[in-house]
């Protein structure tokens, strides 16, 4: 596995001088052939593909990632570009900075946010004509001022730049989730019929209460795209969401007489039946006990 610890090996590797040692804009064509393989970038890469150029996949799910789309990796990502072993000529071009860039910047306050830096699976960003001609000019703009002779406003205008860059690519992404909301809405229904199917059976009992996680893995989505895509369709957080329908399940259950309330507390996969009354309470205001007995 290749690893990238710094942006000059990245920058030396596609045969590009390093302009900055903490960012650079890496034109991959500049390369020559070579094997396709896994890797690790101990920084952020924003990639732009311009041809295909194989895969990239995380564990056993690819990128949606054609000709014309983006691509992020967060610090420490190992990705597999397949077919692996298999000679190639890369395409495209990537902006690469370290975490120390940002450090004592607002945009450090701010990078998780940024989300899409954690889509491990097969969510690329796909932009029109008049996206990437935007994204195009913050890319230009970025390499113009790193290739500026070094001074006091040379950080703060370079990181002033790439967080433009980063709210432009949020804005995107919110498009993209609007115009496949139909592919998206399948999703949601899934999620909804995994849930019924946990809240309802005996995983709750078993495996204890459902984790944003556990259904993000069992869609072959990662966590946080899984998150912003049901924010997005519903209005709720996902934990929100799966709360919110474990409510319904406890409300029906506390009626049943047959059964005490610790009883349907460890059924719901609560550990201890205090922190059953003290969800239940927050939620709806009054207790088990109380609601059971009204």
């Amino acid at each position: 596995m290749l690893i990238y610890d710094t942006i000059k090996k990245y920058s030396e590797m596609f045969s590009n001088p390093m302009l900055h040692p903490l960012i650079n804009v890496v034109d991959l064509s500049r390369s020559q052939m070579w094997p396709r393989t896994r890797f690790m970038m101990e920084f952020y890469a924003i990639v732009i593909k311009d041809s295909r150029c194989g895969e990239f996949r995380y564990g056993n799910q690819y990128y949606d990632y054609d000709e014309g789309t983006i691509v992020f990796f967060g610090p420490n990502q190992v990705v597999t570009h397949e077919p692996e072993g298999e000679m190639h000529q890369p395409y495209g071009t990537a902006l690469v900075f370290h975490p120390d860039l940002i450090r004592g910047t607002s945009l450090v306050k701010h990078i998780q946010d940024y989300s899409f830096f954690s889509y491990k699976t097969n969510e690329a960003l796909h932009v029109s004509e008049k996206e990437r001609v935007l994204v195009d000019i913050c890319f230009a703009n970025i390499e113009a001022e790193i290739k500026q002779n070094l001074d006091k406003h040379s950080r703060m205008l370079i990181v002033a730049n790439l967080e433009l860059l980063l709210k432009y690519c949020s804005r995107f992404y919110d498009r993209q989730f609007i115009t496949r909301e139909a592919v998206n809405h399948g999703v949601i229904e899934k999620f909804e019929q995994l849930l019924q199917g946990y809240l309802t059976g005996e995983k709750l009992k078993v495996n204890g209460l459902p984790s944003v996680a556990y259904f993000a893995d069992e869609l072959h989505l990662s966590p946080n795209y899984f998150g912003d895509l049901v924010k997005k369709e519903t209005g709720k957080t996902a934990l929100e969401f799966m709360q919110l329908k474990l409510l319904e399940v406890a409300k029906e259950r506390i009626f049943d007489n047959t059964k005490s309330l610790s009883e349907i507390s460890y059924e719901l996969g609560f550990k201890y039946p205090q922190h059953f009354t003290r969800f239940f309470k927050q939620k709806v205001g009054v207790t088990p006990h109380e609601y059971r007995m009204n």
